[in-house]
């Protein structure tokens, strides 16, 4: 008879081990899940967040915060494809509690997944937020801000002095400085992008930066003239004018000092400067009208399971803890007071302000801007 009575006890518990995945549901913390996605680095940042925050005991005493990270480039589903999928077939529970949206995101989700889609967060239970002036340009409401990105301008100090601050200056300084300049192919990298948007949406509207309407492409041109003004003066290679490949294409003309300057994204030069890649000479700074940027924000799907704690992990991520991991690691540009940040990481952001950052999410355009500057200046002579 304890013979059959151990066996039947051993049976129920491996049942249970099996059904509940290894977790005793009566004392277990609940599992929430942030979703992420990009480049392996922000994998390995986001990683030592979640670690950081689930020993943080004045964070977080209830629940246990889990990564789930989507590769870039991977071929795989997008997480707002993902998300949008799981809304639309009407799935509630799911483990979509909380999600890091850049601004493209932010559009296709409020687009794309109407209002139902997303909670309104609550600010009384994200107190850190107090301490935040910058707010996405979009569903405010629904999006809370979390780290800043931005492309600036790179230039060598040993040979500028005094860097253009406008882009008329800039024209000039192309102009009487032949092949010192470069900017990348911007269907490469973003920096040569925001470089050819930034031209091109300086003679349009400041709603126009926001808008997927395919009446912008008609008013297009000028911006493209200007592109191809500047053209005979940029970097060449073999007497021929060269769009150098990706973002670290730029730099690493930067570094070797063929170029002076390049637009670059903050993160590139300033962890290129703390780790040697870059020299100490090189400096950035932003332009007027600025290049695009943008804020990285999280949002809170109404078919996650765990809204209130989704709340309790946005507070941590905009705490002194959280917000020096990614100064310090990543490189991104912090929300909060400068005085509440490491002295010497805080001094390579000290001049770049996020409520100065020019966004821009035009969807589809994007692609039909590239396709027109791959036919029209790639092309040139």
């Amino acid at each position: 008879m304890k013979r059959i009575f151990a066996f039947l006890m051993l049976f129920m518990l491996n049942w249970g081990l099996f059904a509940g995945g290894g977790q005793d549901k009566t004392t277990a913390k609940p599992e929430v899940n942030v979703w992420a996605s990009g480049s392996d680095n922000v994998r390995m940042i986001f990683e030592k967040l979640v670690d950081a925050f689930n020993k943080n005991p004045q964070y977080n005493k209830d629940f246990t915060m889990v990564l789930q990270f989507i590769a870039s480039g991977g071929g795989t589903q997008s997480i707002e494809n993902r998300v949008l999928a799981a809304y639309q077939a009407g799935q509630k529970n799911t483990t979509f509690d909380i999600i890091e949206v850049g601004d493209t995101q932010m559009t296709v989700f409020l687009q794309e997944g109407g209002p139902g889609l997303l909670q309104r967060f609550d600010p009384s239970k994200i107190p850190n937020l107090a301490g935040v002036s910058a707010r996405p340009v979009m569903g405010a409401e629904y999006y809370v801000p979390c780290r800043g990105t931005t492309v600036l301008m790179a230039y060598n100090s040993d040979v500028i002095t005094n860097p253009p601050k406008t882009t008329a200056e800039l024209t000039r300084w192309i102009k009487e400085h032949p092949a010192r300049f470069a900017y990348n192919s911007p269907d490469t990298g973003g920096a040569g992008g925001s470089f050819v948007s930034t031209a091109v949406y300086n003679f349009l509207p400041r709603e126009s930066l926001m808008s997927s309407d395919e009446k912008w492409v008609s008013r297009w041109d000028q911006g493209f003239g200007y592109l191809k003004e500047i053209h005979p003066y940029l970097y060449k290679s073999s007497g021929r004018v060269v769009y150098p490949n990706k973002n670290q294409g730029t730099l690493d003309l930067l570094n070797s000092r063929e170029i002076d300057m390049t637009p670059a994204w903050a993160d590139m030069a300033i962890s290129g400067i703390k780790n040697g890649s870059l020299p100490k000479s090189i400096k950035i700074y932003q332009i007027e009208p600025a290049f695009t940027g943008s804020l990285m924000a999280f949002c809170i799907p109404t078919i996650g399971r765990y809204p209130e704690y989704a709340h309790a992990f946005i507070n941590f991520m905009l705490s002194p803890e959280a917000q020096n991991i990614l100064l310090t690691d990543m490189a991104a540009i912090p929300l909060i007071e400068n005085s509440k940040l490491d002295p010497l990481e805080a001094a390579t952001v000290k001049d770049l302000k996020v409520d100065d950052f020019r966004t821009i999410s035009i969807g589809s355009l994007g692609t039909t801007m590239n396709r027109i500057w791959n036919e029209t200046i790639a092309t040139l002579p």
